[in-house]
């Protein structure tokens, strides 16, 4: 009777070799091809659920694979942690990494990185300063979102429709000085041009950066306010319509509106649609079917062309985001400006007809926004508007009203925050000297360990005397320190770099060492991702690139995105009490069957629903493969290469096919991230052997020979997977060392190949018989062993065969017909 697969004993076994042997720890290998994978930050927010873990598991799976493959793999893991490092907060990171350790996760601690650590922080206040005195990083006023719930700034990208993503709390809108930002605008195009040496990403990534960039090319110009000294710009990509501006539309956060109502009857009534349109739970400019709302200002623009006075309006479909959050509105050519001018009633004015066609401009419901000839536009009038574009741009040139531009939805990256954790910005204010950065050489400017939280809407470090006050380098006089702290986007902005030089403490990262492991292999983590923390991380690659710090300009070769975990039809989280943790499942199942269960769901790009009984099929799998090992340990042969018979039977042929064949195929799936197909593959060949081994009473070394072989193929293949019982089978085996010590197994593509293949014969398309032939048959043979099968013959007896359609190595296809129809045809 064969040992009881006994998890709860093998894992903690194994999981302390693994540790006491350093397996997983890397270092350089000049000699050695690298292969580095990188799997997103985790956050310390609590205990870890199989939510949290998929996207580990799966790169596990990868980093062990690679490394069987000969690769010297760098697979690192760190914390970003949110909050101050207080007690609690170093308790649940102590927590997390064991229970990613109990997850048999193959992980270099050696490398581990806390962005809440000094010794990290330091060095993104260093990149703070690279960027500061290249002009990346300045200071300014801004319209910014507030969240009166955390009393802090947010960005754009931070906020769910008009709710602040943290909290869920309606965000507000304020003039806000002193904010710092970083210069990514400055690398705009360089971001969307170098989208395509990203052919490793996936392609609705990339298009979801390239629409975050948004590129457009149109005219820039000015149109002077009526009474004032002052103008609206605007920018606008068809400027051929510019004769059809009938009402002029702003952002409710456009300054203007503020200002051009202020002290008037208008005042009141627009501060509180203003309101009332950056609370709504959904901004409508990202819902087309929103309805369009807005209000009349009490100002008016003049046309730059025509001098007619323009109604200003203030919207909620005009973005902030996009241009200068100011719109020339042309209700005829634009659909989102005729819904709004009808239902207030503004004039539509056509200034582009279809060909051949007349628009009424009083009784049209849809906007034309094709293009045509132009009409109403003074000399521009006849020209096809295509023309008309290019000689509009250029009198608006000539006339020095306008000019040609490229504008970008892509604003300034907002860093400052109004937070207690987060890294403390490296400026100090001096009433003497102006704002002056901190010397590298006094870096890190450290994190006060008792700074109190009140929600005030100012840091709370400005609150901390002993923070704030300090003395200017330059002149050595009084000064203050910024209070405000960096988003913590910017140091997952860089983190990669640093797992490289993890313990360097001279500089952030070692040019060697990055020029050695970077860029990244394999970058695995959430979709939700796919802007902000993967375009700030493409802007800092590039900052460094150009200062010479670093030889590449990507940071991430291949990008994947898993699918999320659910649960009752809903994404795990503890909101929702739906959590499945890893703990759970060690206890009663093993990690390894948490760890197949994750990986055989669904494919690892796609959403899965967890299911008990998914979790019990695993199991039962693996005690299967614990049965075929201990149950034929005696049938096993160390030297079963040397034991193989060159005349083997069939059977035996049959078994060594399926396993070079599982070979081939389980290394194509993990090389693609189909591993759901590597578990079935594996699943199968479990079965194969099992089936062969009841059979075989190894009365003769062949038998045992393959069956050795297949067996041992099979735990090197399951290691990537389930690394505790490949391990434990291994040894028990009398093999040597562990299985992620052992080079990965190469198929043998005569081995794999079949020895027979079934050929699919037709007539007139229909199944009429099947033909098994040796493998390779030319398909001329077959094709008179398919016209000489009783099957086929009762169907074209008495038939004009017309043509055979062959397709090697699958089907024949004969086409017949009556022969009377043929005599017809003859006659004819």
């Amino acid at each position: 009777m064969a040992d009881k697969y006994d998890f709860a004993t093998i894992e903690p076994k194994w999981q302390k070799i693994w540790q006491q042997r350093e397996l997983f720890k890397t270092t350089r290998r000049d000699d050695q091809e690298k292969f580095y994978y990188l799997d997103m930050f985790p956050y310390p927010s609590g205990e870890l659920h199989m939510g949290h873990v998929r996207n580990y598991i799966i790169g596990d799976v990868v980093a062990r694979y690679k490394r069987m493959q000969g690769y010297n793999v760098m697979h690192p893991m760190g914390i970003e942690r949110q909050i101050h490092p207080a007690q609690w907060t170093e308790e649940c990171i102590d927590r997390m990494k064991i229970q990613l350790d109990r997850l048999g996760l193959g992980f270099d601690w050696s490398r581990e990185v806390n962005t809440s650590s000094p010794d990290y922080y330091k060095w993104t206040q260093w990149l703070f300063l690279q960027l500061y005195h290249n002009g990346l990083a300045y200071r300014g006023e801004a319209t910014v979102n507030w969240c009166p719930s955390c009393q802090t700034v947010l960005a754009n990208e931070e906020l769910e429709g008009a709710l602040c993503e943290r909290c869920g709390t309606p965000v507000e809108m304020r003039r806000a000085p002193g904010q710092w930002f970083l210069g990514i605008t400055q690398y705009a195009q360089r971001l969307l041009d170098d989208l395509e040496l990203l052919d490793k990403w996936p392609e609705r990534v990339r298009v979801m950066q390239e629409n975050w960039i948004g590129r457009s090319e149109g005219v820039s110009f000015k149109l002077p306010l009526d009474g004032r000294d002052d103008y609206i710009e605007v920018f606008t990509t068809r400027i051929d319509t510019i004769y059809g501006i009938t009402f002029m539309a702003l952002a409710p956060e456009h300054p203007l509106v503020e200002e051009l109502t202020a002290g008037t009857q208008y005042e009141e009534p627009v501060k509180d649609f203003v309101r009332r349109a950056l609370a709504a739970g959904e901004r409508s400019h990202e819902a087309a079917d929103v309805e369009k709302e807005g209000m009349f200002i009490g100002s008016y623009a003049v046309h730059p062309l025509t001098g007619e006075l323009i109604p200003i309006w203030v919207t909620n479909y005009v973005v902030m985001e996009y241009g200068t959050g100011a719109i020339m509105a042309v209700p005829a050519h634009d659909q989102r400006d005729l819904e709004f001018a009808r239902k207030y009633e503004i004039p539509v004015r056509v200034v582009i007809q279809p060909p051949g066609q007349e628009l009424d401009a009083a009784t049209m419901t849809e906007a034309y926004e094709e293009p045509g000839i132009q009409v109403n536009c003074e000399q521009f009038s006849g020209m096809p508007s295509e023309q008309a574009q290019q000689a509009i741009a250029d009198y608006l040139e000539q006339q020095g009203i306008g000019h040609r531009d490229v504008n970008y939805r892509l604003r300034d990256w907002l860093v400052s925050r109004q937070r207690y954790w987060g890294c403390p910005i490296p400026i100090i204010y001096c009433d003497k000297c102006g704002e002056v950065p901190v010397p590298e050489e006094d870096l890190p400017v450290l994190l006060p360990t008792d700074a109190e939280f009140k929600p005030t809407g100012e840091s709370p470090l400005a609150r901390v005397d002993e923070f704030v006050n300090t003395i200017c380098p330059n002149c050595g006089g009084p000064a203050r320190r910024e209070t405000d702290t960096m988003t913590t986007f910017t140091c997952s902005s860089w983190y990669y770099l640093r797992y490289t030089s993890p313990k360097a403490d001279e500089i952030p990262f070692r040019r060697e060492d990055a020029d050695y492991w970077l860029p990244v292999d394999k970058y695995v983590g959430g979709i939700e991702h796919a802007v902000r923390h993967l375009l700030y991380a493409r802007f800092i690659t590039k900052v460094l690139y150009d200062l010479g710090d670093i030889s590449f300009p990507e940071p991430f070769s291949e990008l994947f995105t898993q699918g999320m975990i659910y649960k009752d039809g809903a994404k795990m989280s503890k909101s929702k009490g739906n959590v499945v943790t890893p703990d759970e499942i060690n206890q009663r199942y093993g990690a390894d069957t948490g760890r197949l269960f994750i990986l055989f769901v669904s494919p690892p790009d796609q959403d899965a629903e967890w299911s008990d009984q998914g979790v019990e099929g695993a199991y039962r799998f693996l005690r299967r493969v614990w049965r075929l090992v201990t149950d034929n340990t005696d049938k096993f042969r160390t030297d079963w290469a040397e034991l193989l018979e060159v005349n083997s039977n069939e059977g035996q042929r049959a078994i060594r096919r399926k396993t070079h064949q599982t070979i081939q195929a389980v290394s194509e799936d993990i090389e693609q991230m189909g591993l759901n197909t590597t578990v079935s593959g594996l699943m199968e060949l479990t079965n194969d052997l099992l089936l062969f081994a009841g059979q075989a009473h190894c009365d003769d070394d062949g038998s045992c020979a393959v069956l050795s072989e297949g067996i041992q193929a099979l735990l090197l293949l399951i290691s990537p997977l389930a690394p505790h019982i490949a391990d434990e089978l291994w040894t028990r085996l009398g093999l040597p060392d562990t299985t992620y010590e052992q080079s990965w197994p190469q198929a043998d593509e005569g081995v794999a190949a079949a020895e027979q293949m079934t050929i699919v014969v037709q007539v007139n398309g229909k199944l009429r018989d099947k033909l098994l032939v040796p493998a390779g048959t030319d398909m001329e043979q077959v094709q008179q062993l398919a016209l000489a099968s009783e099957a086929v013959q009762r169907h074209i007896q008495g038939k004009e065969i017309k043509r055979i359609i062959p397709v090697p190595g699958k089907l024949i296809n004969i086409v017949v017909q009556p022969l009377r129809e043929s005599h017809e045809e003859t006659d004819t």
